[in-house]
């Protein structure tokens, strides 16, 4: 059995696979693949209108609200949230924590006026910035919920009168989130919606068309609101697959369900970390992430044997990113706890094999 630590494109449902599969060779007993059927179809139009539905009640999301499935993943949100809600003159302001934080910021900074009000560079990103204080005039204030290379996440919105902006790529339906707090969060679907190839936006609707720019089309909130993310083809599969995979959340009890069996899997894997002698954590405790375990060996040079070990035992996607170092497990919310407990029986039986 393979136990999926990856902190890519993530690991998915068996269910979710074995459906989306079938549809691969026929789609509703259509005798047409999910791959081959058209965007403006009656059987297209019902999925688009089931996902929506679905992430509104997960999430509840307020009346006022538009739910986009866009392309170009979050990195081309970095560009279109200053592009449409950063107007000529004003300023944005950004918390700094971690590489896709930064460059979230490098994107608005071509586009306008921007101001670092945190930053955790001084420390490798290895926390998250407290008691930050933003400017009340700012056009928006942009944090990372979840930082996957550094391993950390913000569990306490800072406190605002902007407009708050959120990138929840990698911990979006993982825990319970107050969607009336913010005006735009978006997602690249590829942690814990669906696939990659679809980016989910919420964006309130009152703050549509209010940049003061003449945009491209394509980069415009508001025509993709008012088509219904149907302005230009829309990423098919992607958006099936992730409508199946916001179904299984739904069956298994929603947000607050999956948000326990979050917790639960974070404390048994860095309640070994804190107690196996051979390991720690790489973030400060409070900081630390329910998706994205980082840690690393106090014997630098025993990590190509734990690596190897893991391997052995079916362990996958174990390798730190290179800013880090050691060890990355990610714990999207498909990950079982049974997978959780197979890495941490692993770290007990290496400890055992090295005393």
């Amino acid at each position: 059995m393979k136990h999926n630590f990856g902190a890519g494109p993530c690991i998915l449902p068996k269910e979710v696979f074995q459906e989306a599969s079938q549809a691969v060779v026929d789609f509703n007993n259509s005798g047409l693949s999910i791959l081959e059927i058209s965007h403006r179809s009656k059987d297209f139009e019902a999925v688009i209108a089931e996902a929506e539905r679905l992430v509104r009640e997960l999430l509840n999301v307020p009346q006022g609200y538009s739910i986009l499935f866009l392309q170009g993943g979050a990195s081309t949100q970095f560009a279109m949230v200053p592009l449409n809600l950063l107007a000529d003159g004003a300023q944005a302001a950004y918390l700094d924590t971690g590489v896709w934080a930064s460059k979230a910021a490098k994107e608005a900074k071509k586009i306008g006026d921007v101001a670092i009000v945190g930053s955790s560079a001084d420390k490798n990103y290895t926390y998250i910035p407290k008691n930050i204080e933003v400017p009340a005039d700012a056009a928006y204030f942009h944090y990372t919920s979840n930082n996957t290379i550094y391993g950390t996440e913000v569990f306490d919105i800072p406190s605002t009168v902007a407009p708050l902006v959120c990138d929840m790529s990698s911990d979006i339906f993982s825990r319970t989130i107050n969607v009336a707090d913010y005006a735009l969060i978006y997602a690249g679907a590829q942690k814990n919606m669906g696939p990659a190839g679809v980016t989910l936006v919420i964006v309130k609707d009152d703050i549509l068309g209010k940049s003061g720019r003449t945009l491209p089309t394509i980069f415009d909130y508001e025509s993709h609101s008012k088509a219904g993310s149907m302005y230009n083809t829309p990423p098919v599969f992607s958006i099936y697959v992730s409508m199946l995979n916001l179904r299984w959340l739904k069956a298994k009890g929603g947000i607050d369900v999956i948000e326990q069996e979050n917790i639960i899997k974070a404390r048994a894997l860095y309640g070994e970390i804190d107690r196996n002698p051979f390991f720690k954590g790489t973030a400060v405790e409070e900081d630390r992430s329910r998706m994205n375990v980082t840690f690393v060996m106090e014997n630098p040079e025993l990590e190509a044997s734990f690596l190897e070990l893991a391997k052995e035992r079916g362990l996958i996607g174990l390798k730190g990113h290179r800013s880090v170092g050691g060890f990355r497990a990610s714990m999207y919310n498909a990950l079982s706890i049974s997978s959780v407990n197979a890495l941490v029986d692993t770290m007990k039986e290496f400890e055992e094999k090295n005393k």
